[in-house]
């Protein structure tokens, strides 16, 4: 028996398999990404309502074994969820008070080390019209020139601080109600799911939540961990306001890279402000060997546990969170960024190990 015609059952098409497959796959990033925009900039207009949910789900993946404890030893979860953030509250309140206090008690010495340092490289280089005079004068200019544009800056970071308080209050209202409500969340879900999809969607929001609690768990173990070494460092070489310096540090570790980067050059130059030159490079050193410590040693060990992203995938995420809301997007970058892995990873078991079923033959 002869075999049929290929071109029997239809037009052959102008594209080979090749061609359209990467046409679809094109389409479709060009639609995520579509949708992706418009979702940050949808998220930028109501940012005053999306941040404090952002950071009220951050706060309930790091307080929710507390919680869960509390409500075990047989604490009403209402109690429990208030017993959680009052600490929380006083935590945070007490690291920043400790942190300011610190600062504001060495920020003159800081100042005058500044100034120091910069007088002997203008004076070492002696380039024309850079000297601190210079400097002065050219300051007193622009400040004469632009001091509407100053006091119209004051109002609004006045602005900015109360649109900031306003936030954090309500983000701690939101972890209150998240926590006490944590057992719903599944329930309210699959009520809201389409039909069919609730399993689905179910399974997607836990790894997302999970990949979010496993980062801010190791991130805040990795953190106190950083925050100790640094602090004893700085009581052993005699630099005041250790306290508050390691809990700037353990503030700092929640913005990977560039929070370390930004609590050690300030422990570095309170260090030189009031110990001297030899002083800070002893702190720079214990600094760095944190920091070699956690990139070797507690990262590999903690966050592989907990979620794994390649350092140059945090890197991109820290850029991008920068670009579109500056230090607060830094903050949320990375932990966003693993929730969608987590998504992508439940896609991919749910999925990705699906292979097409064999079409039945049609030989005679």
């Amino acid at each position: 028996m002869q075999d049929s015609d290929p071109t029997a059952d239809g037009p052959r098409p102008l594209l080979p398999d090749s061609l359209r497959r990467l046409a679809a796959w094109c389409a479709l990033l060009l639609l995520v990404s579509g949708v992706v925009y418009v979702g940050i900039r949808l998220c930028d207009e109501f940012r005053t309502a999306v941040v404090p949910v952002l950071l009220a789900l951050l706060g309930t993946a790091l307080l929710g074994p507390l919680h869960r404890r509390l409500v075990k030893a047989g604490v009403q979860r209402s109690v429990a969820a208030g017993l959680t953030c009052v600490a929380v509250a006083a935590v945070v309140g007490g690291a920043v008070y400790i942190v300011v206090a610190a600062l504001i008690d060495t920020g003159d010495e800081i100042v005058a080390s500044l100034k120091d340092a910069a007088r002997g490289i203008s004076e070492h280089f002696g380039a024309a019209g850079t000297s601190l005079d210079d400097l002065a004068s050219n300051a007193r200019q622009l400040l004469g020139k632009f001091g509407g544009s100053a006091a119209s800056g004051v109002i609004s970071g006045v602005s900015v601080v109360g649109e900031t308080i306003a936030m954090a209050v309500l983000a701690l209202l939101l972890v209150f109600f998240f926590l006490r409500d944590s057992d719903k969340a599944a329930g309210t879900l699959r009520a809201l799911s389409p039909r069919g999809s609730a399993d689905t969607l179910e399974a997607m929001a836990r790894r997302a939540f999970h990949a979010v609690e496993g980062f801010m768990r190791g991130t805040t173990f990795i953190a106190l961990i950083d925050a100790l070494c640094i602090t004893v460092g700085l009581l052993v070489l005699d630099v005041p306001g250790a306290a508050g310096l390691g809990a700037l540090v353990f503030v700092g570790a929640y913005i990977p890279y560039l929070g370390a980067f930004i609590s050690g050059a300030v422990a570095v130059l309170v260090a030189l402000a009031d110990r001297g030159f030899v002083i800070a490079l002893w702190v720079l050193g214990v600094v760095l060997a944190v920091q070699v410590l956690e990139g070797h040693v507690l990262q590999p060990a903690i966050q592989s546990r907990t979620v794994q992203m390649h350092p140059a995938v945090v890197m991109v995420a820290i850029t991008a969170g920068a670009s579109v809301a500056g230090v607060l997007g830094m903050l949320l970058a990375v932990p966003l960024t693993a929730a969608a892995f987590g998504v992508l990873q439940e896609l991919r078991t749910r999925y990705g190990d699906q292979e097409p079923s064999p079409e039945p033959s049609t030989d005679s």
